[in-house]
């Protein structure tokens, strides 16, 4: 599905990438030029971003064991780069232009045609995040909200050109874009950024949090704690690492039972395409007062209250209860 999705924004942006074109020339509209800029990035990015989407989608093997989702990462860190060069690219222009006025033709040709460009971008951008939100895709997340900034700035494209129209001021056409091209820059720097992250296994703490209250809202008395987690997303495969305790006197059979209803749970939420990688330790006295398991046989003391699972005790390299023991 996202395969389909990911082309569909390449061809896409051939063709309004061309109808830009086709309306910078009609006007010598710097500000015009600005928005066919931008596109040209879109053309670039949307296929290289639907070869990383067909790449990703292959199967682990020897040689990749945690699969080829790293690439869309690598593809989206390109797009960002391209865009800001086009944003520095724009600049420049746009101070040639203010320094060396030249005169605008056909501007209300050139604002429709832009007008309809901006109106597909934005439903396509929209549609484009929430499938690659949905089906955990960062490369068609990313050319979704690429196409949103696209399509702000065409509106405000169009604003400067209706002021440039009205006002007959040719420098608002350079100003314009100037303003744009910063706006354009942040949005490449926005995409540099994310994609690095991803690139250098940065925790992803929103992805975190989401786990983390999901496995607490449907814990079992069983699970005594959960520690030393690690999450990490490689394209639409989640990877999971984590220690549980459980009751010591479970056997493997009892033990493996309680991490295959993990997995089936997770799964429930995430999708299908998870990995879980649980080591499984056995309860400790001290943690007694913490397990909720009823009528338990070994039991030492009391149980008080389970501890909450939460974004820091998850995370730490140590038993609930240790410190206090």
């Amino acid at each position: 599905m996202s395969i389909r999705v990911q082309r569909y924004i390449a061809i896409l942006s051939v063709i309004l990438f061309l109808v830009k074109i086709y309306a910078w020339y009609l006007t010598h509209s710097v500000t015009i030029f600005t928005d066919a800029m931008e596109s040209t990035v879109n053309v670039i990015a949307g296929f290289i971003g639907l070869y990383s989407v067909i790449l990703a989608a292959k199967p682990r093997d020897s040689n990749h064991p945690y699969g080829h989702g790293k690439v869309q990462f690598v593809t989206s860190a390109i797009e960002g780069a391209l865009i800001m060069i086009a944003g520095l690219f724009i600049v420049y222009e746009a101070i040639a232009q203010l320094v060396d006025v030249k005169p605008l033709h056909k501007l209300d040709v050139g604002i429709w045609l832009i007008l309809g460009t901006g109106i597909i971008n934005f439903f396509v951008g929209r549609f484009a995040v929430s499938h690659g939100k949905k089906y955990r895709s960062l490369v068609v997340e990313s050319a979704g909200q690429h196409l949103l900034s696209d399509a702000y700035a065409t509106a405000g494209i169009s604003i400067g050109i209706l002021m440039v129209i009205f006002t007959k001021w040719v420098w608002l056409d350079s100003v314009v874009a100037l303003c744009f091209a910063v706006i354009i820059s942040i949005t490449g720097y926005r995409v540099l950024r994310r994609s690095m992250a991803g690139i250098m296994d940065e925790a992803d703490e929103k992805l975190l949090k989401e786990v983390v209250d999901f496995l607490q809202k449907n814990r079992r008395d069983q699970w005594i704690d959960l520690h030393n987690l690690r999450v990490i997303q490689y394209g639409d495969i989640l990877h999971i690492d984590a220690h549980m305790s459980l009751p010591w006197y479970y056997s493997i059979a009892q033990g493996a039972k309680e991490i295959d209803a993990l997995e089936e749970l997770v799964k429930t939420h995430f999708g299908s395409k998870v990995e879980l990688f649980i080591h499984v330790d056995g309860c400790l006295s001290y943690q007694c007062k913490l397990c909720a398991v009823k009528e338990c046989p070994e039991r030492k003391e009391v149980f008080i209250q389970q501890v909450e699972w939460n974004m820091h005790n998850v995370q730490t390299n140590a038993k609930h209860g240790e410190a206090l023991n």
